[in-house]
Formats: structure tokens, C-alpha cells, sequence
């Protein structure tokens, strides 16, 4: 049953440095912006939230440039955003490939790359590019800035380092050398969640991340080593099901998470 929104209070900062002034001074408040998850939960009556701090005017965090070598990506920059940027297309050409599995266009139009990391899920589709990319997430308070290499960022089931008074808004990805690889596996080829989600980098210090096998996404170090010495597919296969621990839930079951990661990993390396 959808939850009414009398009860509830928006903030609606000008700049981001009010931004980082109300959620010192007002909090707690919880940033939003596209809403495309918030709205799911406030139509189904499970939003706990009632104040909120809207983002989403906010043209500072929307920014896609590169600097000293570095991807720099606003936290606001929209699936349709990474789409169409020359500079994601070139230098991390599987996180458009994420953003096109998002949903429809509406949702590309309104989700913001910022939002799919926040919201912590561990089949949210940028999350295994983010950490297979080794990208680092730019948190910001009033009190000054904090880097946390994506890999670090998640500490259980939708929990994060970020504190109250901080917001995402950023993301650095340094250069990467290796052929970039993206897959999602979901119910529909399109606008389903995740049953196995995997990124990877193919070449001299390979990197392969993946979401829906554990409660975060997961990087893969001894399936990472097992293919830089060069073993066969097979070998590398059975380290990932090692390394991964998938559960039985209403989309799929672990075994199946188990077969279908497996294959994943023996299309990457073919190049498939």
C-alpha cells in the first residue's frame, strides 16, 4: 500500500555547500535525487524516512571530465549521462554498457550513478564496474572531503562508510590498460534486477567484480590471480565458485548464481 507524504518534509538546497550546511546543521536527512529507488519504497509503504534533502538542482555534481589522467564523474551524472559521454565510452566503456541494462529510458533519464552506489544493493549494475575499475568514491561534508577506494566502501547488506553529514559526490577512476568486459543476467534481457551481475578487466593484472553473489559486490582477488598465471578456464572456474557465496531467494537459486558466474567468467575470458 503507497505511503502518504503528508508526514513527510523535503529540503531544498541551492548549492552544495547549503547542501552539506543543512545536513550538518538539520540532519538527519536523507539525500535524494533521481528517486527512482526511493519512490519504489515509498509506493510500496516501507520508506522509514520523512526528511529528505533534494539534489537533484545541483549542476556541480553532474560534471564527466577527466584530469590528471583520472575519469572524475559528478555523483548526479544520469545513466543516460554515462551513455552518451565520450570520455565513459572510451575510457570506461563497460560502465555504459551498466547503464544501458537500467531499467527503461525513463529511469536512465532520472538514475543517477551516485544514487545506485548509495542505495547499496548488491545487484545494483554500476556497482561490480565500479569496483572492478578500482574507482574511488568522493565523500563531502562541511567539514572537508573524504576518499574511499570503492572497495572499501560497503560494509554489510546496504551499509556504507558514508556518514550523516556526508554526500557521494563523486567518483575517480584511474586509466585502465586490458580489454573491459560487461555482463548482467536478470529474468528479461531488459528492466529486471540482477541475478548475476559481473565486470572484469582482461589483461596484465586482471580484475573481475561481481554482484548478487554475497551481500555487497565482491572483488575476486584468488580468481584474479588464478587467471593472470594463466590456468586453464576450468581452474578459474572453480576458484570463482570458491570465492563467491550465493543464497536461494524469490529470483533465483544459488546454484544457479553458482553455474551462471561460472559461465560468465569462461565468456569474458573468450572474449565473448
Amino acid at each position: 500500500m503507497a505511503a502518504s507524504i503528508s508526514s513527510r518534509s523535503l529540503l531544498d538546497p541551492k548549492s552544495l555547500p547549503d547542501a552539506l550546511k543543512m545536513l550538518r546543521d538539520e540532519g538527519p536527512l536523507t539525500p535524494l535525487a533521481g528517486c527512482t529507488d526511493l519512490y519504489v519504497s515509498l509506493n510500496f509503504g516501507t520508506l522509514k524516512e520523512s526528511r529528505f534533502l533534494n539534489l537533484w538542482r545541483l549542476a556541480a555534481l553532474r560534471g564527466i571530465g577527466v584530469r590528471r589522467n583520472t575519469l572524475t564523474i559528478g555523483a548526479l551524472a544520469t545513466h543516460t549521462d554515462l551513455i552518451r559521454s565520450p570520455l565513459v565510452r572510451k575510457r570506461l566503456p563497460m560502465l555504459a554498457a551498466a547503464a544501458r541494462e537500467i531499467g527503461g529510458v525513463q529511469i536512465q533519464n532520472r538514475g543517477t550513478i551516485g544514487g545506485n552506489v548509495a542505495n547499496a544493493s548488491p545487484a545494483g549494475d554500476t556497482l561490480p564496474v565500479m569496483a572492478a575499475a578500482d574507482a574511488i568514491v568522493v565523500l563531502q561534508s562541511a567539514a572537508g572531503t573524504r576518499r574511499i577506494p570503492f572497495t572499501a566502501f560497503y560494509t554489510g547488506y546496504r551499509q556504507t562508510v558514508r556518514q550523516a553529514d556526508e554526500l557521494i559526490v563523486a567518483f575517480e577512476v584511474p586509466a585502465i590498460r586490458g580489454r573491459q568486459w560487461f555482463h548482467k543476467v536478470g529474468t528479461r534481457a531488459a528492466q529486471a534486477i540482477s541475478k548475476v551481475v559481473m565486470a572484469g578487466v582482461v589483461g596484465k593484472q586482471p580484475r573481475l567484480a561481481i554482484g548478487s553473489v554475497a551481500p555487497t559486490v565482491i572483488r575476486l582477488p584468488k580468481t584474479e590471480e588464478s587467471i593472470a598465471r594463466g590456468v586453464d578456464v576450468a581452474e578459474s572456474q572453480r576458484v570463482l565458485i570458491s570465492e563467491i557465496a550465493p543464497i536461494d531467494d524469490i529470483r533465483s537459486t544459488a546454484d544457479y548464481r553458482r553455474r551462471v558466474a561460472a559461465n560468465l567468467l569462461a565468456r569474458m575470458l573468450s572474449g565473448d
